[in-house]
């Protein structure tokens, strides 16, 4: 299960991309990106950000502790900004947070990562049909020398529509403008390596019931692991 922690100070918002989320200060005395349930993407783009940054913390990639964040509407109170006073009224109860990384900086594309580890994150967002980590919108930070991986609620796009299992074995095109292609080994060693690490089921359990069906999310990668995997060959 993930940790439940309670959020005790809303510290500010993050204005960056449609959803608002905020930095808030939790009884753990941590510091979390708050993702808000009740911003335009929905739960749905909660429940993409845990299947997809659970299964990369299982196949050994960097991805930020996540945890889920009781939210007291109240918060909002001190905040001067009306959309962000209802974003948090809106949001009231269990809301997603990932652990803030103080003093990271964002992916220079000068400083590559390991080319194995750019083959791993390329057959990962494949795996996981993320449309992010592109030069424009990478969803990568170096914090204390090493790559980090966030922001995965563009990911498994196939659930904001009908019968996403139907599309499960689909090849993925947009991989192509993966920020990490240049950088990477062979993907087809990557899919060597991670193929039979990978476990959708573990990922997809943690996805709190009112959010999502998670079964439906693990059936959909398990679905989208067996062979021949189309989407893999990048």
């Amino acid at each position: 299960m993930l940790r439940t922690v309670t959020a005790t100070r809303y510290v500010t918002p993050l204005r960056e991309g449609g959803s608002l989320p905020g930095i808030v200060e939790a009884d753990d005395d941590g510091l979390y990106v708050l993702k808000f349930r009740g911003a335009g993407q929905g739960p749905k783009a909660l429940a993409a950000e845990i299947v997809a940054g659970e299964l990369a913390r299982d196949l050994g990639l960097p991805v930020p502790e996540l945890v889920l964040i009781e939210l007291d509407p109240a918060l909002g109170a001190a905040e001067p900004d009306p959309e962000i006073q209802e974003l948090i009224a809106a949001s009231a109860g269990i809301n997603l947070g990932v652990d803030f990384l103080p003093g990271s900086l964002p992916y220079n594309p000068t400083e590559p990562p390991d080319a194995d580890l750019a083959a791993d994150v390329v057959w990962l967002d494949a795996l996981i049909t993320n449309v992010d980590r592109t030069p424009r919108n990478p969803n990568l930070l170096r914090w204390h020398g090493n790559l980090w991986l966030i922001d995965h609620g563009a990911s498994l796009y196939a659930f904001h529509g009908p019968d996403p299992l139907a599309r499960a074995k689909n090849a993925f095109p947009p991989i192509r403008d993966h920020v990490l292609l240049p950088a990477a080994s062979s993907i087809a060693a990557a899919d060597e390596r991670l193929a039979g690490k990978a476990d959708p089921a573990r990922a997809a359990s943690l996805v709190p019931e009112d959010w999502a069906n998670g079964d439906l999310y693990a059936e959909f990668l398990h679905e989208r692991l067996q062979a021949p995997r189309v989407w893999a060959d990048v």
